[in-house]
């Protein structure tokens, strides 16, 4: 999978803050592994000052703007300390004013990859995301990766997980799962829910044909990417319902997890508040989430 030419390349959202700094990292290695320019940009928020205490107005935009240089001076050493020597990426930086998640959202027109970190607290139903990763799920214009503050250098050997339906939307999602198997060399894990409801007993309801309408999906969708990529050995999942819960339980032997923005069937929605949002809050592991441009 080539990455085409964009103006920002992979894309970090970088405040200062430890969310920031798992993201720099991922993003760091995932430019690397790619080959591709890295662009840490950080956002200026307006701050609205009145009276009496205008006179103050000055004095703030200038302890803004000199944060702001340290926030990507040190973004930038935490670029060459998570890659080896001789691999660190091309690194861009911008400083921009203006909405935080807008000025992304609007930037991740012109980028390969979004990558922002979450403040949310890492199980299904805690906390919610923060304001700006949510912004980017709902609304960015590339693929968003959410990377969990306490991410680690993964195990080279866990594999990588896609959530699959029966959508054409899922396309991109298996794409780009794939291709993230077949660089790091790892096994792929296509999860496939063929409900996105809680099971109860219906009398005379025919599971076999259920599970066997399922593992047909997974047949049809996977099929054109095995073949275009011989070197992933894929392992397929397909389980009855709730296919956040199953995705999280699944994150934690992972190293990436990936899911489309929209669909159909198991994964219903895909927007904020259903199954790639649970699952972007909730992972252990990071969660590329792919949006159609």
């Amino acid at each position: 999978m080539s990455e085409p030419t964009t103006k920002y390349g992979i894309l970090v959202a970088v405040d200062g803050s430890p969310e920031s700094r798992a993201a720099i990292r991922w993003a760091a290695r995932e430019a690397a592994m790619r080959g591709i320019d890295v662009t840490l940009m950080h956002v200026i928020a307006p701050v609205e000052v009145t009276w009496p205490v205008t006179y103050l107005q000055s004095s703030f935009d200038e302890y803004q703007e000199e944060n702001g240089a340290q926030v990507i001076e040190q973004a930038q050493k935490i670029v060459s300390e998570s890659v080896g020597a001789g691999e660190a990426p091309a690194v861009r930086t911008a400083v921009e004013h203006g909405s935080i998640a807008s000025t992304l959202i609007t930037a991740s027109a012109d980028a390969w990859m979004v990558v922002a970190g979450t403040r949310g607290m890492g199980a299904l139903g805690r906390a919610l995301l923060g304001s700006v990763s949510s912004g980017l799920l709902n609304y960015a214009r590339c693929p968003v990766a959410i990377i969990p503050s306490e991410a680690e250098t993964p195990d080279a050997a866990a594999p990588v997980l896609l959530g699959i339906d029966d959508s054409p939307a899922s396309d991109g999602a298996a794409a780009l799962a794939f291709d993230e198997a077949s660089r790091r060399g790892v096994e792929l894990v296509a999860l496939h829910a063929w409900s996105d409801n809680r099971i109860f007993p219906i009398v005379g309801m025919n599971w076999q044909e259920y599970e066997e309408e399922g593992h047909k999906v997974l047949a049809e969708r996977l099929a054109g990417w095995q073949e275009q990529y011989p070197d992933v050995r894929v392992r397929r999942r397909l389980v009855a319902d709730q296919p956040a819960r199953w995705l999280l339980d699944e994150s934690s032997q992972a190293q990436l997890v990936v899911v489309g923005s929209r669909g159909r069937g198991g994964f219903k929605g895909m927007l904020l508040g259903s199954v790639a949002a649970k699952v972007a809050q909730g992972a252990k592991a990071p969660v590329i989430v792919v949006r159609g441009r």
